[in-house]
């Protein structure tokens, strides 16, 4: 099996393998789903730690309207009673006006922000450092739990324009929000290898050897994005290293100056005198008084 470190840019995103007879678009299709998964998770944990602190969200015609002009335009939620967190709820007000302020208890709390918890580190970049692969598999176990710590604190559902029932119903809609531009179309996805494109409709063998005991790195780019900068000959820690020895090796040349040119004259090598006395048995004679 050869492993790919898959960087976005310069930053890692994690650890995937596969082997040099497989198709690079097979290849790039597994990693973007990965990464696209690993982006859906990260947006459905969000929404759900503003779910365990403001309850469901608002219709979309009621949001950002002061209590005023929602009694106004008499508009009312008509999922609030429908939608109900399991064991009761206190009302915490969402200050933008995206939900309806109805918290759950503690310990429905507890249960979604240790589902976050979970899925965030099940899929987190700090993996890469841990050499912990993340696959196809990982993601769907972190949107299952997800999706299970939900069932439990709301049995009944979420209603249908919660953002996070779109999420696990795959019909969010990312249109104009910064989310849409971090997204990956698999079909305008690119992987690089050392400055160079991995062409479609070849096998990694022909950008990566043959041998499979190896780990490299590729970069995931947009098609028309340009080429991405190539790595550096150094890692961070090899530059960290050498710098260091760089500035030992100084401080010992600036040691070396100070010291006085005469100061080997107390050297013994240095005494005209000593192989005479070590013949004549005089050296480290003691003159001390019995």
């Amino acid at each position: 099996m050869v492993r790919l470190h898959v960087k976005k840019g310069d930053e890692s995103q994690f650890l995937f393998d596969t082997n040099l007879e497989e198709s690079v678009d097979n290849v790039i299709n597994d990693i973007t789903t990965i990464y696209n998964g690993r982006l859906k998770v990260s947006r459905i944990c969000y929404e759900m730690e503003e779910l365990a602190k403001y309850g469901t969200m608002l219709p979309e015609n009621m949001m950002g309207l002061t209590e005023e002009q929602v009694e106004e335009l008499k508009l009312k939620d008509e999922w609030a009673e429908k939608c109900t967190p399991s064991g009761g709820w206190t009302f915490n007000k969402d200050v933008i006006g995206r939900r309806n302020g109805r918290q759950p208890n503690e310990r429905m709390q507890g249960i979604l922000k240790k589902a976050i918890e979970h899925a965030r580190t099940g899929t987190s970049k700090k993996l890469v450092l841990q050499e912990k692969l993340v696959d196809q598999k990982t993601v769907q176990e972190a949107l299952d739990h997800l999706r299970g710590a939900v069932t439990i604190v709301y049995p009944m559902g979420l209603p249908p324009h919660d953002v996070i029932r779109q999420e696990f119903e795959n019909n969010e809609d990312l249109t104009g929000t910064q989310a849409s531009l971090e997204v990956m179309d698999i079909q305008l996805a690119q992987l690089w290898f050392c400055g160079k494109e991995m062409l479609r409709g070849c096998k990694l063998r022909d950008f990566l050897g043959r041998n499979e005991k190896t780990k490299v790195i590729v970069k995931l780019q947009k098609r028309g994005a340009g080429k991405p900068a190539r790595e550096p000959v150094l890692s961070e820690e090899d530059r960290k290293q050498l710098m260091l020895h760089a500035f030992k090796r100084q401080e010992e040349l600036k040691k070396l100056e100070q010291d006085d040119d005469d100061q080997y004259l107390d050297s013994t090598w240095a005494d005209g005198g000593s192989l005479k006395r070590h013949f004549q048995g005089l050296n480290n004679i003691s003159w001390k008084p019995h």
